[in-house]
Formats: C-alpha cells, structure tokens, sequence
C-alpha cells in the first residue's frame, strides 16, 4: 500500500506508464516526478511449494492475520503491507534456509529488525516477512582486542546494556537505539558522534552475511572484501547480515552544553566550524521550527570541556538559554499574532528537557545512562503513531542552502517540526559510499540533516496526500542541488536515477541481479 493516494489535484497529470520489468528503477525517470513507487502485493505464485520446503527444513512459516499484524506497518506508520507469512529467524542457518528456498520458487523476502523505517523499507507487501529480532545475543566481549561480537537483530541499546556491565560502551550508533545492529549497518547509522566517529557502517570490522542465494559468508575488508563493502550502505539489496564484530571504547558519560539560536545560517556555521575542528566529542543541531535552534555540545572528559571553553565558546553566536528566552519574550511580545507558535516552543521545551534531565541519570552535570535517556527520548517526544522524516545529504559547501530550502518546504507545510542536523567523519573514497547518503563530491566530511513535522501535535490527521507532497518537496531539492539522501525506500526509489549517474545505478542494478537472480530480497526498496 502507498502512502500516495489519488486526490483531485493530481488529476490532471497523466497516467503512469507501464515501466518495462527489466528496470525496477525506471520509475526514476526525469519525466515521472510523481510516480507511486510502492509496488503492488504479491500474488503468490510458488507460496504452498516454499512453505512446504521449508518446513522440510524445520523452518516454520507462521501464517494467519494474527501472526502477522505485528509486521503489517513499520516505525513510520504510514505505509501498510500484508505478507503472506511469517519466519522468526533463531540462527543463521534459517536465514539461509529462507533465501535459498525464496530463490527457487521466486518468493519476495523483506527483513525486518528493530522496523524502525519510516518509508516501509520492512514491511513486506505480500511473500514473506524474515524476523530478524531474535537474534540478539552478545556472542563475545573481547577486552584485548577492544571488540564484541554479537547478532545483527540485537537493539543498540541492549548491545549498550551488555558493554557497559563490563565498563564498555559502543563506538558510533544511531540516534534511535532501538533499532537493530545488523539494520543500522546496512543502511549506515547516524549519531552526535559521528563527526569524530563516521557512520555505524564504518566501524564494522568483520560481518558474517547470508547471500541472497542462501550462502553463508564471513566477510570484512580482507575475506570476501567485495561483499563486505556491498553489504554495508547496501539497503539490504546485497544479502542479510547475521553477525557483526564492532569496536568498542571505555565507556564515558558526556557532560552535555547547549547553545541557542535565531537564525540557522548561523548555527549551521558554528556546527561545520565545530565538526572541522574536532572541537567537541559529540556535536550536533536540534530545532523547534526555525524559530528555537538549539547546537548541542556534549564533551567526554573536563579536560575537553575547558579546552572548548577557552578556544571556542567565545567564538561561537550561540546564547545561552536565559538571554534567547528574554529575546524571544521581546520579540513575541510585539507579535501577538505569533503567541500560538510561543506557546508551542514553551510547551515543548517544558515536555523535552526535564525527560533529558532526569536526576536518576545525572550526576551532577554528567549525563549516566545516557543510551537510556535518549532511546527512550527519542521516540517519546519525536514519535507517534505516524514518523515521516524525509531527509537530505551534502558536502560542506551546499549544507546550509540545502537545509534552508528544506526548511521553507517544512513551513509551508506544516504549523510544527523539527530539524536534526548532524556531520558525518568520512574515510576515504570507499566502494560502500557510492550509492548512499555519502554525496559523491563531500571531501573528509557530509553533513545530514532530518526535516520531521510534528504530526502529532497537529490536532487532527495529516492525509497522506499532504505527506506525499511534502516528501516529493524535500526530495526535489536533491536532484537540484546534486545532494544525496539517508532513506531510499518509499518516495526516495523514485529519485535515485535523478540523483545518481546512471552508469552507477546500471552497475549496482547488475550486480543485484547477479548476487540475486530471482531479485527476491527486500524487493522495492532500491530495485
């Protein structure tokens, strides 16, 4: 099911036309600006054959609605799909099972972890939804070598939990923590780290992946180099990560500083400044609108702190929280046409930051149990029933443009949201970062940023007409600018051949049909 749907608007623009099977991204074409992308349910051909031989294999497909309702909607919300079937995957060796069953009798297998996509990238429009979830064990810590080995269905914040009862802590994560390890890494994985740090994908040491085919590979920059460098960014196109094997770090609270803003030009400026200079340990912007814009810098030790008081603070416009709420209480108070919008910053402000500042987690002004707070923050005060978070990615150059662009769609969209921008460490010209959200012209460093509307705070329904075109809008913006984006599910298929050059999306599109001939994992998505 898409999140488009037919309204009086789009009445005048003609029919989609048949796109040829041969090119599952010719729905990208310049011509289709507004092309469903979503594809229809799969009708079932070869269903009762593959159940049959997986329950051969001791693999059991669980079907009926109650089985499969869990499944039928991602974090997002929006998007709604029905799979025939379900397998909760307990071992590598079932994954395997699956796709080389899927592979002959050409059953469409999406997987699914933590489902905290927002575009429907989990969900299965039909065939068979692959449940990845319980596989969350930590396998190993490796004090020595400052490493753990775990499954890819564990959620970053259990992984969290278990390394820091041994005074550990992970590297780079996502921001969502509920999300799953194996997941994150094939999408790439985003955090306030990751200006020091680079992506969750980048930390990956060695991976153990199921090919489309249902081989079992190991796989890391020296055994199986191609694979590895597929599979990480690789959308779950390139095969399903079962284990992976990441770095960890001593673990550290953060004691976190917040700066405050009016104009995001200037933010945006102060960030980049911070992010090139390695000048804080966690850097990154959270906005109400564009009218409350708030650079978070979080430090690790006193040391890096009071390095940051000396050299930076004074360079930097930010304010502190006192002088921008007497500002804003001027520049409202001669604005009574603004006070709804003042009430909603003040509203917000009073939810958000006692939840981030919970004495349980405090002590003093460092933050403990910091996974914790923000995986459950997270989704308490950006969440709801429905998440729609399109995004876009740029060089250093282009950044600021791009997220003023994206925030005027955003205001002409809707009353309330918010902007999360954040920099991303690069580590060369790798293979992985070709068709992804690293733009191909960012140098050392991209830079991201989220454009989400508050649906919840809106009093009624958003129509998934409205939320279509505010996707499209934000997505638009891409092509122009030669940026990139995070989500390519969804709406987002629908621009790669604008934003990519068409010898790479021919090269990727003839390297999934060689690693997966029946083009049966995670279908639609990319191809």
């Amino acid at each position: 099911m898409s999140a488009a749907v037919s309204s009086p608007s789009r009445a005048i623009v003609p029919p989609d036309p048949i796109i040829p099977v041969s090119d599952p991204v010719a729905g990208a074409q310049p011509d289709l600006v507004r092309r469903q992308t979503r594809p229809g349910r799969w009708q079932g051909a070869g269903w009762d054959a593959f159940v049959a031989e997986l329950a051969g294999k001791k693999v059991t497909v669980r079907v009926g609605r109650a089985a499969v309702a869990p499944f039928m909607h991602d974090g997002g919300g929006v998007i709604r799909g029905c799979p025939h079937g379900l397998v909760q995957a307990t071992s590598t060796a079932d994954v395997a099972a699956v796709l080389a069953a899927a592979q002959t009798h050409g059953v469409p297998v999406t997987v699914r972890g933590g489902g905290k996509t927002t575009d429907g990238e989990s969900v299965a429009p039909g065939g068979l939804a692959l449940d990845l979830s319980a596989l969350s064990r930590i396998i190993a810590i490796d004090r020595k070598a400052q490493t753990v080995r775990c499954q890819a269905g564990i959620f970053w914040h259990s992984l969290a939990e278990g390394l820091r009862r041994e005074g550990l802590d992970y590297c780079s994560a996502p921001l969502n923590l509920t999300s799953s390890v194996g997941g994150t890494l094939g999408v790439g994985g985003i955090d306030v780290n990751s200006p020091r740090l680079g992506c969750s994908a980048d930390q990956a040491i060695a991976l153990e992946v199921v090919t489309p085919t249902g081989r079992i590979l190991r796989c890391s920059e020296t055994e199986n180099p191609e694979v590895f460098e597929r599979v990480l960014f690789g959308y779950g196109q390139f095969g399903v990560i079962t284990e992976a094997t990441l770095p960890v770090r001593r673990y550290h609270p953060i004691r976190m500083q917040y700066l405050y803003y009016t104009s995001l030009r200037t933010a945006i400026t102060d960030m980049q400044r911070l992010v090139e200079a390695d000048a804080a340990d966690h850097v990154a912007i959270l906005t109400i609108m564009d009218a409350a814009i708030t650079l978070l810098v979080a430090f690790e030790s006193d040391e890096r702190a009071e390095t940051f008081a000396i050299r930076w603070r004074h360079r930097l416009a930010g304010m502190t929280e006192s002088t921008f709420a007497l500002r804003a209480l001027v520049t409202y108070g001669t604005r009574p046409w603004a006070w709804r919008e003042a009430r909603y910053l003040l509203r917000r402000r009073m939810s958000l930051f006692p939840d981030l500042m919970k004495p349980e987690h405090l002590r003093g002004e460092w933050i403990h149990d910091r996974t914790v707070v923000f995986s459950r923050a997270v989704w308490n005060h950006w969440g709801g029933k429905e998440v729609v978070i399109p995004d876009l990615s740029s060089n250093s150059a282009k950044f600021i443009e791009a997220v003023e662009r994206g925030n005027a769609v955003c205001r002409k969209f809707f009353p309330y949201y918010t902007l999360y921008c954040v920099g991303i460490k690069l580590f060369g010209k790798k293979p992985r970062y070709e068709l992804s959200c690293i733009p191909a012209d960012a140098e050392k460093f991209a830079y991201g940023c989220e454009f989400e509307p508050m649906l919840a705070d809106l009093g009624h329904p958003a129509s998934h007409d409205r939320i279509q075109a505010f996707k499209n809008a934000i997505y638009d913006i891409a092509p122009e600018m030669g940026l990139s984006a995070y989500r390519f599910g969804g709406v987002m298929k629908g621009y790669i051949r604008k934003i990519f050059p068409a010898e790479v999306v021919d090269r990727h599109l003839a390297m999934k049909r060689a690693a997966d001939p029946a083009m049966i994992l995670n279908p639609g998505v990319i191809f």
